[in-house]
């Protein structure tokens, strides 16, 4: 399947010239939310300084606190993973797309060996309906042939496209897969703060098995949950914690758990990314060339708000890639804060800001996303 022309553009690098000039006066900014947006941010700081000699510090609460936040006008600049389209949001926000990333699903199982799992099963593991790893649907997905596809990737972690626009791809393979899953129930690990990793976690889960998970997404996990987070069944066996951080914490220290968080929380805590089906019939991880592959098919709208194709037959896509927007002002009151602003925007879409490895999965974003995010940013601070 030829992939869209806004997945080929989405490959193909852009660059953002960032004015070398020293400010009158130094900046300090602080800015707060998503919790996915910080190693990119904090990649940044150290060139953002020297580069502009402003600095900032980023405080991970959420995207949530950081919708919030940028309503009541606590701190000088937001990240949000979800829109921020809610009652309370100013006219002055607008949103532009920054960072691209995958959601990790992350299981803590004694053998650690790579866990394969379909889309409908992990709707079934998070709302309740499958509580013990000897399931019948967890042992199918891990006892059978599973094909694969390995694309070929750029330095950054992108997709590296042939003449026709279609990812080159490294190599296919199937796999044979066979995992004998201990019987012990498993530990449901949730976000229990409002963020925008569980509003896109659970309209993955509404959009890939709607008649599973059936309401739709929200910041907070618990109003989006289908079922009664307080039944009997539920009672200990699915548990809260507050950010990336706390639930990786949580499930590093309780064996039979599984979360979701960023790849790198897994990395950190020894917690195993697991292999997600997608619509293609492959099973991919949360890799930054994955999730470049599963976000070139997605749509921008002229806010700047991204929905995404989680039917895409493309078959190396990840379909747990996500976009973190950076909430931006079309005016700030302090003009010289506002100018620091748009800088330190521009600053880490340019090549200048040092990237996390790519294995991390995260990249900031090109072609239409970043021609998007450019004019965007073009509108701030007027």
């Amino acid at each position: 399947m030829k992939l869209s022309v806004k997945v080929k553009a989405f490959a193909v690098a852009g660059i953002i010239a960032v004015s070398s000039a020293q400010p009158a006066h130094a900046v300090d900014l602080a800015g707060s939310g998503a919790s996915f947006a910080v190693p990119i941010i904090e990649a940044c700081k150290a060139g953002f300084a020297k580069k502009t000699g402003h600095s900032y510090v980023y405080t991970s609460t959420g995207s949530g606190t950081g919708k919030n936040n940028s309503d009541n006008k606590i701190g000088d600049f937001w990240f949000s993973d979800s829109a921020h389209t809610g009652a309370k949001k100013r006219s002055t926000i607008f949103h532009a797309p920054i960072i691209a990333a995958p959601i990790a699903v992350l299981v803590n199982l004694p053998a650690n060996k790579e866990i394969y799992l379909s889309p409908t099963t992990v709707a079934k593991i998070f709302s309740g309906d499958i509580t013990r790893w000897n399931d019948p649907a967890i042992r199918a997905d891990n006892n059978r042939s599973i094909p694969t596809v390995i694309y070929r990737t750029t330095s950054t972690g992108n997709v590296v496209l042939d003449k026709n626009g279609d990812p080159k791809v490294l190599r296919k393979a199937t796999k044979r897969v066979r995992y004998t899953l201990p019987n012990q129930p498993i530990k449901v690990i949730f976000r229990a703060d409002k963020s925008g990793t569980s509003s896109n976690f659970t309209s993955w889960l509404n959009g890939v098995a709607p008649t599973v998970w059936t309401k739709p997404k929200n910041d907070a996990f618990t109003t989006a949950f289908p079922g009664n987070l307080n039944a009997p069944g539920n009672i200990g066996r699915m548990v809260g914690a507050n950010g990336s951080q706390g639930v990786a914490t949580l499930s590093a220290r309780s064996k039979y758990s599984i979360t979701y968080a960023e790849k790198q929380w897994g990395t950190s805590f020894g917690l195993r990314a697991a292999h997600i089906g997608n619509a293609s019939g492959n099973y991919t991880l949360p890799d930054s060339a994955a999730t470049s592959a599963f976000l070139g098919e997605a749509k921008q709208n002229e806010q700047g708000i991204v929905t995404y194709d989680y039917a895409t037959k493309v078959p190396g896509a990840y379909t747990l890639g996500i976009i973190s927007y950076m909430l931006l002002e079309t005016s700030y009151e302090n003009k010289e804060k506002g100018k620091a602003i748009v800088e330190l925007a521009e600053y880490i879409l340019s090549p200048e800001c040092t990237l996390p490895a790519a294995d991390t999965g995260f990249i900031v974003v090109e072609g239409t996303f970043l021609a998007k995010a450019k004019k965007l940013i073009a509108r701030a601070n007027k």
